[in-house]
């Protein structure tokens, strides 16, 4: 029986990370980048309210609305309850990114980012309600959410709300078998309860793209000519009931490279799946900070701490061994305000997808970087 988002073809554009211009969007890179896309068949644009601080959602004018029927695209954008201070506040960022984009309608529209601490919200300022009555006014397509904690959390949001048409889902080979994000034990609730997935996160924040060379050379061996990243978004679109696998694709040349071997999917074969087990194997064996750099701890933070930065930096040493690379890292990583400036508030912990312990990190970044 076909499913919601079956024949979208399984990557999609997430503005997320998109090439800059020091601290504006390269629109006309973003063009050609959105021009090929569309001309290889491509249609799923994925955006956010709060992406690049709003100027996400304001590209999405000038790069698609301007220049395409709008029928030609399918757009997706969340709304951040936690955000706002009032349901009103909370309720206007629908209309504020209608207003940004100029699209008319979203195909797609998510209740963002989910999670233990974070979905209250949504209760108390009546977004559920509102959003169901947005939908029967044509403003929203298809309705849904997107999660990054844990299976059984996500089992109960949709128990209470089987209303939701789809989930977004951090979903990697990487994280798989996690412990803390649970990547297949989230992608088995959502088929139990018959949920079409649209995966975020495939590469892990590019991590899954620049692998060490003991993890790459698995993948190489078996595969000379294909693409560290090929290999974690092929892994996603080979799942059953994907709508499609973002990708927060930053240059032309990424696009270029996705497309590539995306055009003409392939599933990933047993012998490929069982190269991938290898692979995840050898990657577990390495200690490293989960870090993707989404952010979403640098909002809050007292003290304007580069968090994603400095946990790159601590990262470098790990992965690497490399520790004066890593202390060069982190004087730019360090520009607004340093590890041992931490005051140890948990407002970034209480916010962080992946539940990693940062104020431990920053002050092992003091020790050990701050010399």
């Amino acid at each position: 029986m076909p499913y919601l988002g079956e024949n979208i073809k399984k990557l999609g554009f997430g503005l997320m990370r998109l090439p800059m211009i020091g601290d504006e969007i390269d629109l006309e890179q973003t063009k050609r980048m959105a021009d090929l896309f569309l001309e290889k068949g491509f249609n799923y644009f994925d955006t956010a309210y709060g992406y690049i601080e709003g100027k996400s959602e304001k590209i999405v004018k000038p790069v698609l609305v301007d220049r395409y029927p709008r029928e030609s695209f399918l757009l997706a954008t969340k709304l951040p309850a936690w955000d706002a201070r009032t349901a009103e506040q909370a309720k206007q960022m629908l209309f504020t990114s209608l207003e940004r984009t100029g699209a008319g309608y979203f195909d797609f529209y998510l209740l963002h980012n989910l999670g233990v601490g974070r979905s209250k919200v949504f209760d108390d300022f009546g977004i559920w309600d509102f959003l169901a009555e947005q939908k029967e006014k044509g403003l929203i397509r298809h309705l849904g959410f997107s999660c990054h904690s844990r299976a059984d959390f996500l089992d109960d949001i949709l128990t209470a709300h089987p209303e939701m048409e789809f989930v977004q889902l951090q979903i990697n080979y990487a994280d798989w078998e996690s412990e803390s994000i649970e990547s297949r034990k989230c992608y088995e609730v959502a088929r139990k309860h018959n949920k079409p997935i649209i995966i975020m996160e495939p590469v892990k924040g590019g991590v899954l793209a620049n692998l060490p060379e003991s993890v790459g050379k698995i993948l190489k061996a078996a595969a000379p000519d294909a693409s560290e990243a090929s290999w974690a978004l092929r892994f996603g679109a080979s799942l059953d009931g994907i709508i499609t696998v973002l990708s927060g694709m930053s240059s032309l040349e990424q696009m270029e490279e996705n497309l590539a071997f995306m055009d003409n999917f392939a599933p990933l074969t047993p012998s490929e799946l069982k190269t991938i087990e290898r692979a995840s194997v050898a990657l577990e064996a390495i200690d490293r900070i989960p870090c993707t750099g989404c952010g979403y701890c640098l909002k809050d933070c007292p003290q304007n701490i580069n968090i994603p930065g400095i946990l790159d930096c601590l990262n470098f040493d790990l992965v690497y061994d490399d520790l004066d690379r890593a202390r060069r890292e982190y004087v730019f990583a360090s520009s607004s305000a340093d590890a041992s400036d931490c005051i140890a508030c948990g407002q970034c912990e209480s916010v962080c997808p992946q539940s990693i312990k940062i104020i431990d990190h920053l002050a092992r970044a003091a020790e050990v970087l701050e010399k």
